[in-house]
């Protein structure tokens, strides 16, 4: 049995007006919270961990993730997505990892969370130029080793460009029509193998920190047939969805040239596929009956604030999402779309963002609502019961933040200060299932300095490659230029930006 006990701590309560307890003793038996109270009797052998008085609290989850470009931080400007998507992820043979670099990748998403409080991941990860077995291990093997907590999907379309996309067809010349009709090298058939694997061998490994999701990308990216294996999937093994739905305006036009004026919420729901284990990815260019749909359905909606303003996606209508009693979580999304894996800078943005919406301070998101999402909102995005809270029972995913430090001095109001001021330094200790992972600022399940010297001398000699990629699908930014001009230009009734007001 293994047994920790914190002493002298507060506990996060939200409930609360000042959003703490005061001091009290937290008992972990075997990776669960096991009991709270005053002068707690430590079992034989426990350790003891001195609080004093600082606060513990659930780690935040990071619910949406893509590991894949972890190392591409800082690389790429500002642009639409769909134009972006273009030197994040192009299918070349030149760009495919050896296991060794997708584990060193990953790691780095690892090191980067553990050492601020991020106790929990959902990696939808895509692979170039497509999965095999041994980069489904090796990204699995780091997020094993490195103590984090991680659900893992494999993000892969099965359909072209031309397919997936508004306007391509008609505005893409000859002699990139064989290229933009092409379909990916792996079927839906060969992906369903790929997830087996991924079940059979990681599903519960890591004493069951590490767990499956399976992922459609977006509706449009995958075939129905293919869309409704991974549903039976899901099902079989309660596992998340992830499914990315109408994170640009192009997204909405995209419904009425290709799903006869259905929105890819309402196209998921007629495939009777939009469920309770649907994580619904940005949700920018909804409408009030896709948000009903969202509700009715129990799905809940990741958002990834920092990524929608990097990629100029739009303002998710948030205070009309909650009011439906919708659970929302948060996400990082990528480090070449938010250019950092840090949940507190999330936060920031998320409770400020929102105020843009409308001038009723009274619909504004508070800080309870967006630390909600990132604890326990991320929780119930992962399926897994209790976590992000500090319920008996709960799996033991918690921090231990420093209250002397300068967040928190003076202390006027904990919950905003966690939100508006934090960005990670105040974290003492990070501990996934009841195990220490991270303590003053350094990652100690793995052997952090060695590892961040193999991967800086590895993507220091990835650079030219990456520059010769960015060359190689340079002539397309035009076509896809004009393929977003054309989306933009279209009145779908709404408008998620500034350059029109946001309804």
């Amino acid at each position: 049995m293994s047994a920790t006990i914190f002493r002298n701590v507060h506990l996060l309560d939200l409930d609360r007006a000042d959003g703490m307890t005061s001091i009290t003793d937290v008992l972990i038996l075997n990776g669960c919270i096991a009991n709270v109270g005053d002068a707690l009797t430590p079992p034989q052998g426990a350790t003891i961990i001195d609080g004093k008085g600082d606060l513990l609290m659930p780690g935040l989850i990071n619910a949406h993730f893509h590991s894949s470009v972890n190392h591409m931080k800082g690389r790429l400007a500002s642009l639409p997505l769909e134009l972006f998507m273009l030197y994040e992820s192009p299918a070349l043979e030149a760009l495919r990892p050896t296991p060794r670099e997708a584990y060193l990748r990953t790691m780095l998403g690892c090191i980067e969370m553990l050492r601020t409080g991020t106790t929990a991941v959902q990696d939808d990860c895509f692979f170039v130029p497509e999965p095999t077995p041994e980069i489904i291990d090796a990204i699995c093997q780091a997020y094993a080793d490195s103590g984090i907590r991680a659900n893992i999907a494999l993000d892969e379309p099965e359909m072209s460009e031309v397919e997936k996309l508004p306007f391509l067809g008609d505005l893409a010349p000859p002699e990139w029509r064989e290229i933009l009709t092409r379909r990916p090298k792996n079927s839906g058939g060969e992906l369903l193998s790929l997830y087996h694997h991924l079940i059979d061998n990681w599903h519960g490994a890591g004493m069951g920190r590490i767990g499956a999701a399976v992922s459609c990308s977006a509706p449009q990216r995958v075939t129905p047939e293919y869309f409704a294996a991974l549903d039976d999937l899901s099902r079989k093994h309660d596992l998340p969805v992830f499914a990315h739905m109408l994170e640009t305006k192009l997204q909405r036009v995209l419904g009425h040239e290709k799903f006869g004026g259905r929105s890819l919420v309402r196209y998921t729901h007629d495939l009777g596929l939009l469920s309770d284990r649907m994580q619904v990815i940005h949700a920018i260019w909804v409408d009030g009956e896709d948000l009903d749909l969202i509700a009715a359905a129990g799905a809940n909606v990741a958002h990834n604030p920092n990524s929608n303003l990097r990629l100029g996606s739009g303002l998710m209508p948030l205070r009309e999402i909650l009011d439906r009693g919708i659970s929302v979580s948060l996400g990082v999304d990528e480090a070449i779309a938010d250019d950092a894996v840090n949940m507190w800078s999330v936060m920031k943005t998320a409770g400020m963002i929102h105020t843009l919406s409308g001038h009723d301070p009274d619909r504004w998101p508070s800080a309870r609502d967006v630390l909600q999402a990132a604890t326990a909102g991320g929780g119930r995005a992962m399926r897994r019961h209790g976590l992000g809270t500090l319920e008996i029972g709960a799996p033991a995913d918690v921090i231990l933040v420093d209250l002397s430090t300068l967040a928190f001095l003076p202390l006027n109001d904990l919950v905003r200060q966690l939100v508006h001021v934090e960005l990670g330094n105040s974290v003492r200790l990070t501990m996934v299932a009841g195990v220490v992972v991270a303590e003053s600022g350094h990652v100690t399940s793995v052997d952090e300095k060695s590892l961040l010297a193999e991967a800086r001398e590895m993507f220091r000699g990835k650079a030219a490659i990456l520059e010769r990629a960015a060359v190689e699908v340079a002539p397309l930014v035009p076509l896809y230029r004009a393929m977003h001009d054309k989306a933009v230009a279209r009145d779908v009734g709404m408008t998620r930006n500034l350059s029109g007001g946001l309804v």
